[in-house]
């Protein structure tokens, strides 16, 4: 029987040490050491034990999500309508409460539309506009007022008053759930604005720059990418595509032997042309019975860089190879991420993509579609063995232009004339010499939830954190070093205040309705 590296045998004596280990980890963690946790007497280790870690968590698995605002999902959180028909939320006592939207902002909105509620009959949406610099334009310097005119929907006639639509916890209700067993974060933001290509690569190198070709137009700017287009190494990408060159996180942990892997629905090719290239033709129905296709290029990172692409979609020489360098090259079908995990070959890293008709996007994915993929991947995470050892978050790649009231700070100024516009044409804010352009950041606001047995319980944390965190915990945990070259990382906030390693995991796991998110009791 496999057992988690991170161990908690029966007897008193073994139980204290585990936890003194624990809590030695996190003072090593303040003094910039590692401390490598002991495996379980008699038992087969956890592959992943081999990698000395900052902290107890020896596997990260990173459910990267798109499009959606803190807003948009958590706006009343945690007071939910609970209307009859409904899946029920009832905040248990001492809940405490997040950044949402107050009684001024939902009576006396600045907006040309006031927020309201969106029920489970209206989980299937049509999209807004989230381009880089119309998020700029919708915070109006601040006064946060625009989203109606700037981000409001534009598309299949809808109305733009739509973006000022938020949904609690009878439609999201098992992001309400995990947020009151875990730890959340309400003041988390994307790294810089714009749509899904920037903040996906964000997440894994913490910088938009580097771009071949340097220049397209409404798209790359001087050589940064602020919107989506496909990568060059795939086989699926179509039209105009674009390269990054520089160093990401894979490269990173390449370096250490530290196994990882990003695993994405409907990569597996379901046939090719006949010269070679992989056909990515595999879909889904939403619950609008509208037909999805599963895979979308534009949606992962690592297909962007040279080093970490796997431009033919090739699949594992083995099992037991997922995670380590093969001609698979650490990109994967999501279905290869369960051959391992449930084979005893977790990746210490793992970034998980829903297929599309689950990742959350308005117009083809919803909220329902979604909250399958995510209880469905956390419930089966938590029956793993090594599921003590380890941590799940939740966040997202944008928000899609949906309202969130909360001005987001300057962190990454940029100023060019054509795209820039947060605080008036040109300006946001003012750049230090030689910083590359058109990266303004911070973006919008955005969930961010971390569910593990060493989580914080029914915990807010408001720690200033973007997308480059994850980057930087990732960094930190297996002591990698940084990008370099202006990557976020530099700057980003911890997560590590989401978690407690001052005594043993405490958290349990938490089981939950696919269809309804409610907790089922059962495992």
């Amino acid at each position: 029987m496999r057992l988690p590296g991170w161990s908690w045998p029966a007897p008193r004596r073994r139980r204290w040490l585990g936890w003194l280990g624990a809590g030695l980890a996190l003072a090593l963690v303040a003094g910039g050491m590692t401390l490598r946790a002991p495996a379980a007497v008699g038992a087969q280790s956890d592959p992943a034990d081999a990698y000395r870690t900052a902290t107890p968590i020896k596997h990260l698995v990173v459910i990267f999500q798109e499009n959606v605002s803190f807003d948009h999902y958590f706006a009343t959180y945690p007071y939910a309508q609970n209307p009859k028909g409904e899946p029920a939320f009832v905040a248990a006592p001492g809940t405490p409460n997040v950044n949402g939207l107050n009684g001024p902002l939902l009576q006396a909105n600045p907006n040309a539309a006031k927020p309201f509620r969106l029920d489970r009959s209206q989980a299937v949406t049509c999209d807004m506009n989230h381009g880089y610099t119309a998020e700029q334009k919708a915070v109006d310097g601040g006064l946060m007022d625009r989203f109606v005119q700037e981000t409001g929907a534009r598309y299949d006639q809808c109305d733009p008053n739509l973006v000022m639509g938020y949904y609690d916890g009878n439609t999201v209700t098992a992001l309400w759930n995990y947020a009151q067993h875990f730890a959340m974060n309400d003041n988390s933001f994307s790294t810089t604005f714009g749509p899904s290509t920037p903040g996906a690569l964000n997440l894994i190198a913490g910088t938009t720059h580097g771009t071949v070709p340097a220049e397209v137009y409404g798209k790359v700017a001087n050589g940064t990418i602020f919107s989506d287009l496909d990568p060059t190494y795939d086989d699926a990408s179509q039209g105009t595509t674009v390269a990054l060159t520089g160093k990401n996180v894979g490269d990173l942990l390449n370096a250490k032997g530290v196994t990882w892997g990003w695993f994405e629905g409907g990569f597996r090719p379901t046939g090719r042309t006949a010269d070679g290239k992989a056909i990515t033709g595999s879909a889904h129905k939403n619950i609008a019975g509208a037909q999805v296709t599963d895979y979308i290029p534009h949606h992962e990172p690592f297909q962007y860089f040279q080093s970490t692409a796997n431009p033919h979609h090739l699949p594992p020489s083995s099992v037991a190879r997922i995670g380590y360098t093969d001609q698979a090259n650490h990109q994967y079908d999501l279905s290869d991420f369960w051959a391992a995990a449930e084979s005893g070959h977790l990746p210490a890293v793992s970034f998980l993509k829903a297929p599309a008709y689950q990742d959350g996007h308005a117009a083809y994915s919803d909220p329902l579609d979604e909250q399958a993929f995510l209880v469905d991947t956390i419930n089966r995470l938590e029956r793993l063995p090594e599921w003590r050892s380890t941590a799940v978050i939740i966040a997202y790649d944008d928000s899609d232009g949906w309202y969130d009231h909360v001005v987001p700070p300057i962190v990454s100024p940029s100023n060019d004339p054509a795209w820039d516009a947060l605080a008036g044409p040109g300006n946001c804010g003012t750049p230090k010499p030689g910083a590359y352009l058109d990266r303004c950041g911070y973006g919008p606001r955005q969930p961010f939830l971390v569910i593990s047995p060493w989580a914080k319980r029914n915990f807010v944390d408001h720690t200033l954190t973007d997308q480059a965190s994850i980057l930087r915990f990732i960094e930190d945990n297996w002591s990698l070093g940084r990008i370099g070259d202006q990557s976020m990382d530099a700057v980003a906030g911890s997560i590590l205040n989401m978690f407690d390693f001052s005594h043993g995991p405490s958290n349990a796991p938490l089981f939950l309705d696919p269809a309804t998110g409610e907790p089922t009791g059962r495992r």
